[in-house]
């Protein structure tokens, strides 16, 4: 459920027209809703709270690689999540938003030195180490500031899931985390080292995976690794599942439900006794966004083709580009007229930015304004500014309230970021 819908025929964020939106912030531009972003917590903590005797004292920590305006970050802070972080910018952006640092976890498999110097001296909550080096690499780091650091060691489970072969991380030849054999081995060492402190183990197979049997049997291979490293007589408190639940985008399969999601994981921890850690992105942010465009002109080819061109390019929305995903595009004005096939595309010079193919909608004319739904996961999040074009602007609703919460940038800041040397001057 979300709450963008269409009052007296015109489509709302919450209470506010997207329509007004767009004449006071222009388009592209960002839309999202705090009523939908509190509704999915919610929707999540009640069903991982259903399980209380399973899943203890768990952390639910939005992955801020997902969505990481600061508004949205501090929007979920205050309803208690954490933040799952990948970077020390993302480290400083949950930090800026009000995410307590003992609820930031960190991972990623290239941490710098200084990053992980960084996460120490925060005092996150936890390191996820996905590599041999890079544990050998945090030991020193944390001797040299004389401090210590709980870790997990992420497991690679040789499961991998997904909705795109590009955003499938569990398998056996993907990148990230280790395999269970030497898991075990960096577990004790790391244990062993006196500079930091094992706590459990982590796992992340993927992300949009509608189907819960992969997920089942990554839980299983941590379930079964925490007996293991307890019968060698080391501590094991935390276990951390990442994310990667998928969303029902419109046109997508069926996904399975928080409260299915949460049921399984209960049952495959049961008795184990650790602190679970959650990792949603999409789950939380996608369906509380949209993508609000104009379209530019209709160009119909004589064989009959019409290309729909809007203002928004694969540089502000890449996932159609880079993961051929769908995305549902609304008319901002509802119609009754009957659809027609359109190719929908964007003002990129690249041919590879085009939305959808012989996408049935309803014929509009130069300036109507559309609005792509389940935009607020990695939508802004991984825009560019491709073909010097300015980013998009973001946009929060609060029931009748609404604020710009990113500014468009004006085209004198973006080339300020540029400097000719002296002798080309």
């Amino acid at each position: 459920m979300d709450h963008f819908d269409y009052r007296d025929g015109v489509l709302h964020a919450e209470d506010v027209s997207l329509e007004t939106i767009a004449a006071e912030v222009g388009t592209p531009a960002y839309v999202y809703s705090t009523a939908t972003l509190r509704r999915h917590y919610r929707v999540l903590a009640e069903a991982i709270g259903a399980h209380p005797d399973a899943l203890r004292d768990p952390l639910i920590a939005f992955a801020v690689k997902a969505n990481g305006n600061l508004a949205v970050l501090a929007t979920l802070a205050r309803l208690g999540a954490g933040a799952d972080t990948v970077s020390e910018g993302e480290i400083r952006r949950a930090l800026a938003a009000g995410t307590p640092a003992d609820r930031i976890v960190f991972s990623g498999v290239g941490k710098a030195d200084s990053e992980l110097a960084f996460a120490v001296g925060a005092g996150v909550r936890q390191i996820n180490v996905e590599s041999r080096p890079e544990l050998e690499r945090l030991i020193a780091v944390a001797r040299d500031l004389g401090r210590g650091v709980d870790v997990a060691i992420r497991v690679n489970p040789k499961v991998g899931a997904g909705g795109h072969a590009k955003i499938t991380t569990g398998g056996a030849t993907d990148k990230f985390g280790v395999a269970p054999e030497e898991a075990l081995a960096l577990y004790a060492e790391a244990a062993a080292s006196g500079a930091v402190t094992p706590v459990g183990l982590a796992c992340h197979i993927g992300s949009q995976i509608t189907d819960l049997a992969p997920l089942r049997a990554a839980f299983g291979v941590l379930r079964d690794m925490t007996l293991t490293l307890r019968t060698r007589g080391l501590e094991v408190t935390r276990l951390d599942l990442g994310g990667g639940l998928g969303v029902p985008y419109a046109g997508g399969a069926p996904t399975a439900s928080p409260a299915d999601y949460a049921a399984m994981a209960a049952e495959v921890l049961r008795g184990l006794e650790v602190q679970a850690t959650f990792e949603p992105g999409r789950l939380l942010a996608a369906n509380a966004g949209v993508l609000l465009t104009r379209v530019v002109h209709v160009n119909v080819r004589p064989d009959g083709r019409r290309f729909l061109v809007l203002d928004a390019g694969m540089n502000d929305l890449m996932r159609p580009a880079l993961y051929d995903a769908f995305h549902d595009l609304k008319p901002v004005h509802l119609t009754s007229a009957a659809p027609i096939a359109h190719d929908v595309v964007g003002p990129v010079c690249e041919t590879g930015d085009t939305f959808a193919r012989d996408r049935p909608l309803p014929p509009v004319e130069a300036g109507a304004l559309m609005a792509f739904t389940g935009a607020g996961a990695y939508g802004a999040s991984m825009a560019n500014e491709y073909n010097s074009r300015l980013l998009a602007p973001e946009v929060l609703t609060d029931g009748a309230r609404w604020s710009v919460v990113r500014q468009r940038p004006t085209y004198d800041q973006m080339l300020a970021r540029d400097q000719i040397p002296d002798w080309l001057q």
